[in-house]
């Protein structure tokens, strides 16, 4: 994107600088014709000339125009990153960085990626507002505690390039720094190799065991999580959200905000009891059952071709996407 982004904004200098350049010539022009002199005492009163008013009204606003449809379509391809982008997950705290990919490997104020292959990066803060921004990639995008923001780039060139926290965040902003490392497609395969770990999905999935949540995914009492991420989800106030990274956190923080049609609102909070890492983890396994099918048949109930909600019974169902065993009513574990 640096090459897009420098070309708008040098276009835009250029534009400044003409339009500043013609306003003062103007300016020095009518200063010198109509200054005051013997014979041209008395100003003439001005005349109204609604065709040039007109044409200097449209020809400014399709001027204005041009810099707006170009730094709109710029902003829309940042905005979107491309679906076979390399997955990041970027946790920031005070006063560092903290990378996770696909394969397990972290990292803490570095970042190693492939040179020619898009990454996707899904970021949030532990406590208060960040910004990761790479002047070299003419990336900057706020990462917010209590939420996703996502961010991509491709880098084009073997290197180092310096990662700052462009957002005042506390007494050691200035020290939170880190560096990118882009590398060839079989450095960084080497590096992936040196560096092996258990993935997130891996991760997420002995999360999902260890708190029992197959009890309730996987036996109909809770939605079935497979093919849901990235699909409309049909809740019971009559609305429709997409399953994404934000939507999964909600359900599993505030379960009871967006409660699925044909499911009861039974699920406890967890807000407080999962760390970031451990949230990003969870999010990457439903991300990944989202992508080993099609979205079934009853994910939005009351479409064409979908099957009805689950058949009611007297044991109360779950709410929303649910990652964690409800506690017994009566205390205790079980």
């Amino acid at each position: 994107m640096a090459g897009r982004v420098d070309a708008l904004f040098f276009f835009m200098l250029g534009a400044s600088a003409l339009i500043a350049l013609a306003v003062f010539a103007t300016i020095l022009y009518f200063a010198v014709k109509y200054r005051r002199r013997p014979g041209n005492e008395l100003a003439r009163p001005p005349a109204r000339s609604t065709p040039f008013e007109v044409t200097w009204t449209t020809l400014a606003t399709v001027l204005a125009m041009v810099p707006f449809v170009w730094g709109a379509s710029l902003y829309v391809d940042e905005a979107l990153p491309p679906s076979n982008a390399l997955s990041v997950y970027v946790v920031a705290r005070q006063w560092m960085w903290k990378a996770e990919h696909d394969g397990g490997q972290s990292e803490i104020n570095e970042l190693h990626v492939p040179v020619g292959r898009a990454v996707k990066l899904t970021m949030t803060s532990q406590d208060v507002i960040h910004s990761f921004g790479v002047p070299a990639f003419r990336l900057k995008a706020d990462v917010l505690p209590g939420r996703y923001t996502t961010a991509w780039f491709t880098a084009t060139q073997a290197g180092q390039y310096h990662l700052f926290c462009d957002q005042y965040c506390g007494t050691d902003h200035s020290l939170m720094t880190g560096w990118i490392y882009a590398m060839d497609p079989a450095d960084y395969e080497a590096w992936l190799r040196a560096g092996s770990a258990i993935s997130p999905v891996g991760e997420g999935r002995k999360l999902f065991a260890q708190f029992g949540c197959v009890a309730c995914h996987d036996t109909g009492i809770a939605p079935d999580l497979a093919g849901v991420f990235g699909h409309p989800v049909l809740l019971n106030n009559g609305q429709t959200v997409i399953a994404d990274e934000n939507y999964v956190r909600e359900s599993i923080l505030s379960p009871s905000a967006k409660i699925v049609a044909g499911y009861q609102p039974i699920m406890p909070s967890f807000a407080g009891r999962l760390s970031e890492d451990q949230l990003l983890q969870l999010i990457a396994y439903v991300k990944s059952l989202g992508e080993q099918s099609s979205p079934p048949p009853s994910t939005v109930p009351g479409t064409p071709g979908a099957s009805p909600p689950p058949p009611q019974v007297p044991t109360p169902r779950a709410g929303i996407v649910q990652p964690l065993r409800p506690t017994p009513p009566t205390g205790g574990r079980s």
